[in-house]
């Protein structure tokens, strides 16, 4: 065969692939893949012949009649229609066995390679890691049983040794995990707290570039002075000393170079990871890693940003609650990777005296309950490396990298809580945890009353102990199956935080008696005669309106009853997306009704013997029933797809 020829039939027949998989698009009726829909099409082109034959040869006879008529055309027709059932068998199958998505495609997969590459290195750089601290068999879910404290304590030192070996974003998440004391055990808590987040400075030459990018010039003109040594050094940011031209002393904290993408690949692991666990292991879906996981990113996204932190301060340090002082970000400085603010003058928490010691951590408790349950924006990280003893003996707080967020529903809920405990009430503290967080469909509130008293008369009566009053609470919300959101975590988080710093700054502080004497405070603040009168005009003034039309209402609804035309007007199915799913659900019964009709007419016709003859091999019924063959496996494939398809749509 010559070429022109050649190229004819090469595009014929790829007019036809082209042809067939549209019908076969058409028919199924949903959304395909153009390229998953050519390669159907073709691979039935390829298989139409042998697949064919051995049903033609059936049909085939010796000589056409001169009168046929159209029976050979509706043969004709049957054959084409087998041929474009093969393609949407194969897409159904596909549908079934390769959801959308599942697979990334060719142009995704060659745009991913370098990433996966890139990834696959650093998975094995993790899993050597692993292995050296002896974690790979848990990484399996084939870890060893521990039941003795001892092998628990060693198992969380190989935790925390193989995060601190893994880098920033590990180190950062052993930090996190530290503080969901409903979600490990006090051994891992414990353990994982110890991490550090000091490491070596960046170098001045990998420094510069970035103030100079950010600052829109050379650090001689933007600051008098500049200190090219830093004050302190973590694994996210360093910070400088400097003067402004103005005489005002301030720190500059600026993101380490090259961080960014580290973190960003981290985090993409950490995702990958948390998924699979969630996905293979019964522990990590009680965890809810997948939830955990997104948390713990977007908070790690949060810290890279300085404007963040910035805004952060000015949020915070809006409030004035309490004794205490905050640094004032300079605006006009703060960017993406640097931030400028005041420097606070004073010395490290420790060099506290004694007898400074409890008044310093009233000031700090009042401070931080004040932050969480009146205005609602809070330091979430208060540790002692945080805290600033001032010249003037006050406290300053630092490093607003982390700072969590109450609306006011959630701050009224923690007041009741803890007006609750205060009066050690079982029953008013169960009400007010259950709507701190998300009720369970299934709780036995009994018992949890019961184990909530139990918790109090541990740790509320006089002269107890209070040292494991958070983790005891965070057990009691672990046990009972409550899930603790991100928000209210954070305050429970800062809370545990707090006591730490707290008993370094006062052995021997009286957290509990500091707590309800506070909540003393706030509630006869609440009681104030002011406060009633302020809160009763608020909610006047907005049910006036409302009060204004209700007798009108009330006498036109009287009036209706009165003379027999009282009536109610429903609109069933007044959703959009009701009436969607239920005329979906409609056409999926009568295409199934439609479907097994017409294979029983077929069945039917094919065992019924005689009827005029459309060929001298077929019937007229046969060649009806057939037809009707085709018919019902078309509807049974229309509805097949969407079966497989509505799971995938679910998900997404």
């Amino acid at each position: 065969m010559d070429l022109p020829a050649t190229l004819i039939v090469s595009f014929a027949a790829l007019v036809m692939i082209i042809a067939l998989a549209g019908a076969a698009r058409r028919l199924l009726g949903v959304r395909l893949g153009a390229i998953r829909t050519f390669l159907a099409a073709l691979l039935a082109f390829s298989l139409a012949e042998p697949l064919l034959s051995p049903i033609l040869s059936s049909f085939a006879v010796p000589e056409a009649p001169a009168d046929a008529g159209i029976g050979p055309l509706w043969v004709l027709f049957l054959v084409v229609m087998c041929i474009v059932l093969i393609p949407m068998v194969l897409l159904v199958l596909a549908e079934a066995l390769v959801p959308p998505g599942s697979i990334p495609g060719p142009l995704e997969f060659f745009r991913s390679l370098r990433g996966r590459i890139s990834r696959a290195r650093r998975y094995s750089q993790i899993t050597r890691i692993a292995f050296r601290h002896g974690l790979g068999p848990y990484l399996r879910g084939r870890g060893e049983r521990l039941e003795d404290r001892s092998g628990t304590v060693r198992l969380a030192s190989s935790l925390r040794q193989a995060l601190d070996d893994g880098g920033v974003t590990f180190v950062k998440l052993g930090q996190v995990l530290s503080t969901r004391r409903d979600l490990l055990p006090p051994e891992f808590a414990d353990e994982l707290g110890r991490l550090q987040d000091q490491v070596a400075p960046a170098p001045w030459e990998q420094v510069e570039p970035v103030l100079v990018a950010e600052l829109g010039g050379p650090v001689e003109q933007v600051f008098a002075e500049f200190d090219r040594e830093p004050l302190a050094a973590a694994s996210v940011a360093q910070v400088h000393t400097a003067r402004l031209h103005t005489g005002e002393d301030v720190v500059v904290k600026v993101r380490r170079p090259g961080i960014g993408r580290v973190v960003v690949k981290d985090l993409d692991i950490v995702r990958r990871l948390a998924a699979t666990l969630e996905t293979r292991t019964r522990w990590g879906r009680s965890l809810g890693l997948r939830d955990l996981a997104e948390g713990f990113a977007l908070a790690i996204r949060e810290e890279l940003d300085l404007r963040i932190e910035a805004a952060n301060m000015a949020a915070v340090a809006s409030s004035r609650a309490g004794d205490v002082t905050y640094p004032a970000p300079v605006t006009a400085m703060c960017t993406e990777r640097v931030l400028v603010m005041r420097r606070l003058s004073g010395r490290p928490l420790a060099a506290a005296t004694k007898e400074q010691g409890p008044a310093l951590a009233r000031d700090l408790l009042d401070c931080l309950l004040r932050q969480i349950l009146v205005e609602g924006v809070f330091h979430a990280d208060p540790h002692p490396g945080n805290i600033m003893l001032l010249d003037d003996g006050t406290l300053g707080l630092l490093d607003f990298g982390s700072v969590g967020r109450l609306d006011a529903s959630v701050r009224s809920a923690l007041q009741r809580f803890l007006l609750a405990l205060n009066r050690q009430d079982p029953l008013g503290v169960t009400d007010a945890l259950l709507e701190v967080v998300p009720r369970p469909e299934e709780i036995d509130e009994a018992a949890l009353e019961r184990a909530l008293g139990q918790f109090m008369a541990r740790h509320l009566a006089p002269g107890m102990d209070s040292a494991r009053l958070f983790t005891d609470l965070f057990k009691i919300v672990s046990v009972y199956g409550l899930s603790i959101p991100p928000e209210v975590a954070a305050v429970f988080r800062a809370l545990a935080t707090l006591e730490g710093t707290l008993v370094r700054l006062s052995p021997g502080f009286d957290l509990i008696g500091e707590g309800r004497s506070f909540a003393a405070r706030h509630l006869a603040e609440q009681l104030d005669g002011g406060t009633i009168k302020e809160a009763i005009t608020q909610e006047a003034t907005a049910l006036l309106p409302m009060l204004r039309r209700l007798p009108r209402r009330v006498e036109r609804i009287a009036a209706a009853a009165e003379h027999g035309r009282f009536s109610m007007n429903v609109r069933l199915l007044a959703d959009e997306r009701d009436r969607r799913f239920l005329t979906g659900l409609l056409h999926q019964v009568l295409l199934t009704v439609l479907g097994a009709t017409a294979g029983l007419m077929a069945v039917l016709l094919l065992s019924a013997e005689g009827g005029p003859r459309v060929t001298e091999v077929m019937s007229l019924f046969e060649l009806i029933g057939y037809n009707l063959l085709v018919v019902s496996a078309v509807l049974v494939l229309r509805v097949l797809v969407l079966i497989f398809r509505r799971p995938h749509e679910l998900r997404s």
